[in-house]
């Protein structure tokens, strides 16, 4: 959101929108729900600036679910969708975040301790689990203290699924709520008017939970950690995600994608056999391959030992030169998702 000094110090001066902090020397700091107070004051009162400032869908602009994949641990999935969502909520999207992983690593860095702050049908599980106690996935919606960013928290309850899924597949009859991987979509759409953008941190396997994560998706996110073994390991997952997939499609599950894109994660530019790697990735995938990568970075991996992200951090608390080329790293990737999502909408030609 581009707005002017004056105009903000003039509104402050009025009396108008949120009373921002100010400090001895005069400088005003407005908090993240303050700032989006603005926006919505801003698209009020200035009706032509209103898609620049305030970005929410428009009518005939779908929900975009993106969903975070890779078959193995350690690519920087959740990562990748912790500062995914974050970036989305602070350009002025309204964001649903997602955790499908019974690890539940994206709910303990949103502020969650899962396996003592959630009780039975809090995760996604109690709206797509089979038996009568389904629940509406609203029940399972929790503001996080990221405002504009909203949670699906996830924790070991989510096994149930890849448990259950094979019994329900035997009974061999059509259940509320869908086919196992028509569920996840299913439970979307209904708070599909809420939010612009939903982000999906899927489990590190090729469950049925990732399958149905896969049908909900309008656009893929594949992780990749530029070292042999991982695209060795990428590799069979698109295998088998491909073989999987061509029997959900025989079944009549929708699987078309708006964009599909390779992230490279941990990155070390000057690294030699990383650099063949991504060399490699982009002559194998070309534009498919996301032009920025996510640096790998000690900034991102200190704050991750706090349960935080760098957007919480003090810019000088871990060095100013290691903050920035950290942060100027993620938000080139994030941007790049950003345009693609934009791009959907027809609002980037």
């Amino acid at each position: 959101m581009h707005v002017s000094d004056g105009y903000l110090r003039q509104l402050s001066l009025d009396g108008i929108g949120p009373a921002p902090e100010i400090s001895a020397s005069g400088r005003r700091s407005y908090t993240l729900a303050q700032i989006n107070e603005l926006r919505t004051h801003i698209a009020r009162v200035k009706p032509r600036d209103a898609l620049s400032v305030l970005p929410h869908r428009r009518p005939g602009e779908k929900m975009q679910t993106i969903a975070c994949v890779n078959f193995k641990g350690g690519s920087a999935k959740t990562t990748t969708c912790l500062y995914l969502a974050q970036y989305l909520a602070m350009s002025g999207f309204r964001v649903l975040a997602v955790d499908l992983d019974p690890q539940a690593s994206l709910s303990a860095l949103l502020g969650l301790q899962p396996e003592f702050d959630l009780a039975e049908g809090d995760t996604l599980y109690g709206a797509i689990r089979y038996d009568g106690a389904r629940r509406s996935v609203r029940d399972c919606v929790r503001k996080t203290y990221f405002d504009g960013l909203d949670l699906i928290p996830g924790n070991l309850e989510l096994m149930e699924f890849e448990h259950e899924t094979p019994r329900a597949l035997a009974l061999g009859t059509r259940l509320p709520g869908g086919m196992f991987f028509e569920r996840v979509g299913n439970a979307l759409a209904e708070v599909e008017a809420d939010y612009d953008i939903v982000v999906v941190d899927c489990p590190p396997q090729l469950g049925y939970l990732t399958l149905g994560a896969l049908c909900a998706a309008t656009a893929l996110l594949i992780t990749v950690h530029p070292q042999m073994v991982d695209v060795a390991s990428m590799s069979q997952f698109l295998l088998m995600a491909s073989d999987l997939m061509a029997v959900v499609r025989k079944a009549a599950g929708d699987l078309r994608h708006d964009f599909i894109r390779y992230v490279i994660t941990r990155h070390e530019p000057h690294d030699g056999p990383q650099s063949q790697v991504v060399a490699l990735l982009r002559s194998l995938f070309g534009e498919e391959v996301l032009a920025a990568s996510a640096w790998k970075s000690t900034a991102i991996a200190d704050a991750g030992l706090t349960k935080q992200s760098l957007y919480e951090l003090e810019r000088g608390s871990i060095g100013r030169a290691t903050y920035d080329r950290a942060i100027e790293s993620l938000e080139a990737v994030n941007s790049e998702i950003l345009g693609l999502i934009l791009k959907t909408w027809g609002r980037i030609p």
